[in-house]
């Protein structure tokens, strides 16, 4: 049996004893919901926009007080007057899906998305550290830190062998007529028959991606060993080779012509025969200035040789052990004398490390 139950309010007011029926309020759904974008630029000619990647929405609906508006995948953003400017960030032509929600004065909403397609012109890049070496002296020491000694006692000959102790010294780093000079000599220093320099940024700078550009010259002679390489900032608390190390230069004495790239992670690094190397021939290596060249991106490094690209490393499968390189690392500038798989030629002497400038562009 059902029973129909009916409900009265009495009202008091006036003295009067008639019933007031209370009725609920009606749910309210935007109608007609309607949007448009608008890309900055966007002409016959220029379909896509004008490279800034702006683009202005406007949505308006019946019955709406209030919008909201989602590119992509990305946090809703509330609005109250039905507009959106948005600025689209990856370079080159992307679709980019933009969902927009009217909402009404009961909570109630509906939706729609348009799909628009936007060209965001490459952005020039900006110098972010540099040294010119144009100050005669010492290296400026609010940007080079320096490895000293011999490795020992943790890590003797530096884990290759080299048979250099590192200085300080004026006698083996200065910066003179507008170059840093990286100076490898045979004398006896502290136990050991060779001494050069190894200057560093560690704790002074570090970046993730960009471009690296170093114009050097290079140091001859059997059993020189320069380079021009970065490892993680994390090696103190991961070690190596977990943190990666690029090798945009090294150069060994023993091979004159030879110009080396390489990357060292935990899948492939040191002895190993698959080590991801880069070579290329070089004749005049130690009598002209060349720049050698990182393009580090977030899938990608390219080393290249006075604007050549020579040699890029691009793994098809990209993890920890594959690629490290999605976090800071710094630069080093060295000379070492010598290795476990290679002599020193008895009769050397002297050779210099000429750098010119280091830029990072970003």
């Amino acid at each position: 049996m059902f029973h129909i139950v009916f409900v009265f309010l009495l009202s008091c007011s006036g003295g009067g004893n008639d019933p007031e029926i209370i009725e609920q309020p009606q749910d309210i759904i935007p109608k007609n919901l309607s949007l448009t974008i608008n890309i900055s630029g966007a002409n016959s000619t220029h379909p896509n926009g004008d490279g800034s990647g702006n683009i202005t929405c406007k949505a308006t609906a019946v019955d709406a007080v209030s919008y909201g508006f989602k590119v992509g995948s990305d946090s809703e953003i509330t609005s109250t007057n039905g507009e959106f400017n948005y600025t689209c960030s990856t370079e080159g032509l992307n679709d980019y899906v933009i969902t927009v929600f009217a909402y009404s004065s009961t909570g109630h909403s509906t939706s729609d998305f348009k799909k628009v397609a936007v060209f965001v012109a490459e952005s020039d890049p900006q110098l972010i550290w540099s040294d010119e070496f144009n100050t005669d002296g010492a290296p400026d020491a609010s940007k080079w830190g320096y490895d000293l000694g011999n490795g020992c006692p943790n890590n003797c000959g530096w884990g290759n062998g080299e048979k250099e102790y590192y200085t300080n010294r004026s006698d083996n780093v200065k910066v003179e007529n507008g170059v840093l000079k990286i100076i490898a000599k045979k004398e006896n220093y502290e136990g050991s028959e060779y001494t050069s320099a190894r200057l560093l940024t560690k704790g002074k700078f570090d970046f993730t991606y960009g471009r690296v550009d170093v114009r050097a010259k290079l140091p001859s002679g059997s059993g020189t060993w320069p380079a021009i390489w970065m490892l993680g900032a994390n090696i103190d608390a991961v070690g190596w080779p977990k943190c990666g190390e690029i090798d945009i230069m090294e150069h060994w004495g023993y091979n004159p012509s030879v110009i080396s790239s390489a990357t060292h992670t935990p899948s492939c690094s040191g002895g190993c025969p698959n080590t991801k190397v880069g070579e290329t021939t070089i004749n005049d290596y130690d009598s002209e200035f060349h720049v050698y060249s990182l393009e580090w991106t977030e899938s990608e490094l390219n080393f290249i040789i006075d604007g050549n690209l020579k040699y890029s490393y691009n793994p098809t499968v990209r993890n920890s052990n594959t690629w490290p390189y999605n976090a800071p690392q710094f630069l080093i500038l060295n000379v070492a004398m010598g290795g476990s798989w290679f002599s020193i030629d008895p009769n050397f002497t002297e050779s210099v490390m000429e750098i010119d400038y280091i830029k990072v562009y970003q």
